[in-house]
């Protein structure tokens, strides 16, 4: 990692917790400004990580040894300006990577997260610029999600919310589908519900969102609904 300025390595393990207290403290919107985190419970990062929260404790405890981190018992876990830069760094290697699979490569928009977890720790610098310069530097990834850029900023978007906060009759543009689950993903791309999707909310349903996409009319699940972040007033139809 280039641009954290020790000269301590960081393990695999501590880059993905970095990583993972920013999307959680994002709160699933990120705007690109720490002070905008919110602090994360140690055992919403266990269930994250899928680990005991004894475990957490024990990674946080070595992560604010070295000024990653800030973290206070019963108050959660909020990161640094240098642990921020980082889990900005591990997200732009697994975003970039992500979208080289989706466009080089052809894999599916359910495939890639999961390689790219495998892959975000091991490439350089230069196959970072390389694949970026060959991409045409992307802003957003195939789901959606912001790249920081190479100087580690997030691209600055428009507000946007969830399906399910619109009102009735209101009309978007997906900007964002917020799941790497396969079959969610697999099931809102025969629905044609991708990133630049036109979308018209009917009305909200105890069971779901009753949704017009072109022609279409689906009751989607609220758990659905829930995933997919929308850019009001987009083109109609």
């Amino acid at each position: 990692m280039n641009n954290w300025t020790t000269r301590t390595p960081l393990s695999e393990a501590q880059e993905d917790y970095l990583k993972q207290i920013l999307l959680l403290g994002s709160g699933g919107n990120e705007t690109g400004r720490l002070e905008d985190t919110l602090a994360v419970s140690t055992q919403s990062l266990a269930e994250q990580m899928q680990v005991r929260p004894a475990s957490v404790t024990g990674m946080l405890k070595k992560l604010a040894e070295l000024g990653l981190v800030v973290h206070e018992a019963y108050r959660g876990v909020r990161l640094t300006e240098a642990g921020y830069k980082v889990a900005l760094e591990v997200l732009r290697h697994h975003r970039l990577i992500e979208c080289y699979l989706h466009q080089a490569l052809g894999y599916g928009w359910e495939e890639v997260h999961a390689e790219a977890e495998k892959l975000e720790h091991h490439i350089s610098e230069a196959f970072e610029a390389r694949i970026a310069e060959w991409l045409g530097h992307p802003s957003h990834d195939p789901h959606g999600d912001a790249i920081p850029s190479a100087t580690l900023e997030l691209p600055q978007s428009n507000p946007s919310c969830r399906l399910s906060g619109l009102e009735r009759g209101a009309f978007g543009l997906v900007v964002r589908v917020a799941t790497q689950d396969q079959d969610a993903l697999n099931l809102l791309a025969h629905l044609g519900l991708r990133p630049g999707a036109s979308v018209q909310l009917l009305e909200h349903l105890r069971e779901g969102s009753r949704i017009q996409v072109g022609q279409e009319r689906y009751l989607l699940p609220t758990a659905l609904a829930q995933v997919l972040w929308i850019e009001e007033g987009g083109p109609r139809g």
